[in-house]
């Protein structure tokens, strides 16, 4: 009996391991080009980037730990009974309740390792990443700002910068403008020549300016305009207040409380008093009540697990895991509805909180019983394996006529096309590699989309928002969906594919015959190359359309305003530039601080004007409480400034009409003359209503065509590019990952053949986690501008090519 309990945990410990470990890292997914972000544009170092992973692990757990244990027992459980030795044990004399017994030292361990997550480790991690956040937020004023962009990083700043030349300990910018938002409908503006910027402690920057001027107006009376010039002045400015770089749930402050401090708080909420919150005691309640609800769930998924694993006799794995994701999806739907009606008032935080857990444990209850005795509903879901095993068979190599069709089409191109490609051998491999890719990378979706709905099923009760709504959302991002999860779904493939081969001893056979390794895994390289070809393609012409669709749903589904994604306000934009032969004479004369490489073409053109205004109207091409800043090229000095509670424009003289506003000009640093009309037009300011209309479109929701174009507009305008520049190359170097995933798989996949599906699997996982945080790092370099666009988004491909080829070129042929 102990050898037989020993084997049984051993099989549903194992599984229980690699079904955590992917839940984890399909959680963990969202969060690390953040946390990758926040370490690359502050400096952190690579403890700080371990004890930020750190920090988000118990709250992802608190998740993963219950669905795990169900993956564990269903995966496990399935593979005994598809090979009959669930039979044999029972016939030695096991009952229902010898498994039962035997599986729940497995969910009381997870009920244990649950508890100490969810009352002790998650509170404590998200207190911590509270801290850490503040403290990289604020560690070190970076230097790195872009030129010839509005950097609104800094509080109540507004910054525009011709030209930066980084020094050791220091930095020198060129043609500086600084806008002082404190009373934003009178910003104060200041003009320099020149600004030496040092550090002036945690979170501060000093800028030193020389020869320059401020400008400020009074903002009740536009008449009183101060002008002050200086030879030299310091302006003190504060790094990252305006930016909210949170990596954790919005609830966070919450989760940090401990268990007596929630405790606490929820008695003083709740009693009557100066602190008495119906809604915060609500809350804290429910806090309370799921940080032991999700651990116990591990003991009533058990429950449900264990017959159904027994019952599986014919589907194997794949019904463990249709099973799997079905009851996840339930369970979790049950614990999210609940919850939501539970925020909501409309049930106690009891009963909202534990609902699923006693549904659950009530219709374990009745699977166990129906076990022993026989039952309906356990022959409902014992019927699930045998469709899913013969659905799945149906479509491997040499099963059906299908099978003899699909044989049929390579012969008939090989003979058509009169070459040797694919042999029979080849459209072996290739059909066993595509049924595995196909059940992969539909499992994989599978999961995404149920992670998603349960994301939203809050926001889905609270906002009253029609399932067919939510429905049409899913399937609008399916698209998105299958582009990121087809190369690990490719990985998989050809571990899977590759190990079954080694593991049956086919490959050595085939080795036997005189087939070479290279000659074996070509078909493989061809389809992937295929796959990468596609994906390209995909993302050219069909994703970019679904990818706005489901944006758009998605903010109908979260309440938020109704906006088209398209035609965004911007309150500061560049005027179009003009070119500068002073300024280029000047570019070669000036000293910086560090040697530096001086751009001749970008230098040669400066801003003729800048633009503020608090809201554009791109239907009717109308600005309201619009400033035109103008700028003598050669010396950046402020020569007019002009300002209009509106302005239209007008297609019949294509000029804009300023109504109700002022125009002030200035002779060097002096006013000269000042203003006020009702209505004028100036004709020099020859900016069209199109060149305001700037799309604020994400990359994935354009093609590579449209971005490029996109990302020259944005510049000509002064916005910072270097975010989408990277996106640009991604659409290139994010395919081609695909064959590069095959290559570096094939080699893993011959070495750990012998060991079955499960190590290919876990290598899997494993290689995706260090892609996805070598290419997260170099993505996050490339959007601060530490690497290149190019550099950035093509540097993982090159790195795992290289190792792919390493080992594939020293693995025996």
């Amino acid at each position: 009996m102990r050898l037989l309990t020993r084997y049984i945990l051993r099989e549903v410990l194992s599984h229980a391991l690699l079904g955590g470990v992917l839940f984890t890292f399909v959680l963990f997914t969202s969060r690390l080009g953040k946390i990758l972000e926040i370490v690359v544009r502050n400096s952190a170092s690579l403890s700080d980037v371990a004890r930020l992973i750190a920090y988000f692990l118990p709250e992802a757990l608190i998740v993963t730990i219950p669905m795990a244990v169900l993956v564990g027992i269903l995966l496990g459980l399935s593979r005994l009974a598809a090979d009959s030795e669930i039979t044999a044990m029972r016939a030695s004399g096991m009952g229902a309740l010898d498994f039962v017994r035997i599986v729940s030292l497995v969910s009381i361990g997870a009920l244990a390792l649950g508890l100490f997550n969810s009352l002790y480790l998650a509170p404590r991690s998200a207190a911590n990443l509270l801290a850490l956040e503040n403290s990289l937020k604020y560690s070190q004023a970076s230097f790195e700002v872009e030129p010839r962009v509005f950097d609104e990083d800094f509080k109540n700043i507004v910054l525009y910068v011709q030209d930066v030349r980084p020094g050791s300990g220091a930095a020198l910018w060129r043609h500086v403008f600084v806008a002082d938002l404190t009373e934003p409908s009178a910003p104060k503006i200041t003009t320099a020549d020149q600004a030496l910027v040092t550090s002036a402690g945690p979170g501060n920057l000093n800028l030193h300016l020389t020869d320059g001027a401020q400008h400020q107006i009074s903002p009740t009376d536009a008449n009183q305009y101060n002008i002050s010039t200086f030879q030299v002045t310091d302006i003190p400015m504060q790094t990252g207040a305006q930016e909210d770089a949170h990596l954790s749930r919005s609830d966070t402050p919450i989760l940090a409380l401990s268990l007596p401090e929630l405790i606490q708080r929820g008695n003083q909420a709740a009693a009557p008093g100066p602190k008495h919150d119906v809604r915060a005691a609500r809350l804290y309640k429910i806090e309370l009540n799921k940080r032991f609800s999700y651990p116990f769930a591990c003991l009533v998924l058990m429950l449900v697990g264990v017959p159904l694993g027994l019952s599986s006799k014919r589907g194997g794995k794949s019904t463990g895991f249709v099973l799997t994701i079905l009851l996840v999806f339930v369970y979790y739907f049950l614990s999210s509805v609940g919850v939501a009606l539970a925020n909501q008032g409309k049930l106690p935080p009891v009963l909202g909180v534990w609902g699923a857990n006693l549904i659950f444990a009530a219709f374990g209850a009745l699977l166990l019983q129906q076990l022993s005795r026989g039952g309906v509903a356990l022959s409902i879901f014992s019927s699930i394996g045998s469709t899913i095993s013969r659905a799945f068979e149906r479509y491997r190599p040499g099963q059906g006529e299908e099978n003899d069709l699909s044989n049929s089409i390579p012969q008939r191109l090989r003979s058509l096309l009169h070459i040797r490609f694919p042999l029979i051998l080849d459209d072996y491999i290739m059909r066993e590699f595509g049924a595995t890719f196909a059940l992969v990378l539909a499992a994989f979706s599978m999961v995404f989309l149920i992670f998603t709905f349960f994301e939203l099923i809050g926001d889905i009760i609270r906002n009253r928002i029609a399932f067919v709504t939510v429905g049409d959302y899913l399937l609008n991002l399916i698209p998105y969906i299958l582009y990121n999860v087809t190369p690990l779904c490719v990985l998989v493939a050809v571990l899977v594919t590759f190990g079954s081969l080694a593991k049956t001893s086919e490959f050595t056979a085939m080795k036997a015959s005189g087939v070479s390794l290279y000659r074996v895994v070509t078909p493989v390289l061809v389809l992937t190359a295929v796959i990468a070809c596609s994906l390209f393609a995909f993302d050219e012409f069909y994703l970019p359309q679904a990818n706005r669709r489901q944006e758009a749903l998605r903010s109908v589904i979260k309440g938020k305003p109704a906006q088209t994604f398209l035609r965004p306000d911007r309150q500061w934009i560049s005027g179009q530039t003009v070119l500068d032969p002073i300024s280029l004479a000047q570019s070669r004369s000036w000293a910086p601080i560090a040697p530096a490489v001086v751009h001749i073409g970008d230098t040669a053109k400066q801003p003729a004007r800048i633009f503020y205004y608090q809201f554009f109207d791109p239907d009717h091409d109308a600005f309201a409480n619009l400033t035109v800043f103008e700028f003598d090229p050669a010396t950046f000095t402020l020569t007019r400034r002009i300002f209009a509670e509106s302005a239209k424009w007008d297609s019949n003289v294509n000029q804009w009409i300023f109504e109700n506003g002022w125009s002030r000009t200035f002779s060097g640093e002096v006013a000269d003359t000042y203003k006020p009309f009702t209505l004028a037009n100036f004709p020099e300011i020859h900016e069209q209503p199109q060149y305001f209309k700037k799309e604020d479109r994400q990359s994935q929701q354009m093609s590579f065509g449209e971005l490029s174009s996109y990302i020259s507009d944005l510049r000509q305008s002064g916005f910072n590019t270097m975010r989408l520049s990277v996106q640009l190359n991604r659409k290139l170097a994010y395919p081609a990952i695909t064959l590069v995933m095959a290559i570096l798989a094939i080699p893993f996949a011959l070495s750990s053949g012998k060991r079955g599906g499960v190590t290919g699997f876990a290598i899997a996982i494993l290689l995706a986690v260090v892609y996805l945080g070598v290419s997260s790092l170099f993505e996050a370099m490339g959007n601060v501008n530490t690497l290149p666009p190019m550099l950035a988004a093509w540097t993982p491909d090159l790195l795992f090519t290289f190792a792919g080829a390493y080992f594939l070129l020293r693995t025996p042929t």
